[in-house]
């Protein structure tokens, strides 16, 4: 990444490659990029390779040098991680999961990537906003915490995690026009926070999309909505020049699209229908 925009790597040479046996020197520069790039930890070898690990987040990642850069593979507890990395670095990625990478740039790269993923995907998401919340909590003042409050506390620590997980997932750039004023983003929700029936839901980073600030008014206000190919679809209660002010134009679409948003899109899209 350079900035908060995702760079796709350069196509390598994924062939096959023997395993050759790390030195100290090459140990250590494996180890020193990934607590570079969100691995801080370094877990008990196995065998010929490296196995890095880190406090904020859950997934590790084995590295194991090859004759020519470096063979990568996650262990997390999302799902959906392999998958969005082979989003970024798609050139990199093999069928069966793993990742072969030329340098230790490339290395970094990628574990940066994971990384920030592993955090802002489900699952981890939501074990740091509960932590954030309590902390939050146990900094009132004594007695004027009580049921009100504490669901204020808790919908503000929400939207700040929820706002930073849509930025890291998005590279930092609207989800539609790519454009990267970060002042100028919104976290837009597909489900409304108010509606979601757990924390896991609120906190989702495919329940909505990151936004430029007039998309995320319409969006929010069920005037647009997205089809399951990522099209943008505007309501009729816009005018032709309605949507010509508002910078809405022809083509517009997401950048990209995967099945866990589409559930939520399917309940945008039922109140975008109707009108509310």
């Amino acid at each position: 990444m350079i900035g908060n925009k995702i760079m796709m790597p350069d196509k390598v040479d994924t062939t096959k490659q023997p395993v050759v046996i790390v030195n100290p020197l090459q140990r250590v520069l494996i180890e020193k990029t990934g607590h570079d790039n969100g691995f801080e930890y370094v877990l008990p070898e196995v065998s010929n390779t490296a196995i890095l690990a880190s406090a904020r987040h859950r997934t590790q990642a084995t590295v194991t040098p090859l004759a020519s850069g470096f063979e990568v593979r996650f262990q997390s507890l999302s799902s959906a991680l392999v998958p969005e990395l082979f989003r970024s670095f798609e050139p990199w990625a093999e069928t069966d999961g793993a990742f072969r990478v030329s340098t230790l740039v490339d290395l970094a790269a990628l574990l940066r990537r994971a990384a920030n993923l592993s955090q802002a995907l489900p699952n981890q998401a939501v074990q740091d906003y509960q932590t954030a919340v309590e902390q939050a909590l146990a900094e009132l003042p004594a007695g004027s915490r009580d049921t009100e409050i504490e669901r204020v506390v808790r919908q503000r620590v929400g939207q700040d995690r929820y706002r930073d997980a849509l930025l890291t997932y998005w590279g930092g750039a609207c989800a539609v026009t790519s454009v990267a004023v970060t002042e100028a983003l919104r976290a837009s929700h597909a489900k409304r926070w108010a509606e979601c029936a757990n924390d896991a839901e609120r906190l989702d980073a495919f329940n909505g999309f990151l936004l430029v600030a007039n998309l995320d008014a319409l969006f929010d206000r069920f005037l647009i909505s997205f089809d399951d190919t990522g099209h943008l679809l505007t309501s009729p209660r816009l005018s032709p020049s309605d949507l010509c002010g508002l910078g809405i134009q022809p083509g517009m679409k997401l950048r990209w699209l995967t099945n866990g948003h589409r559930r939520y899109l399917q309940w945008h899209r039922e109140r975008f229908l109707h009108g509310s």
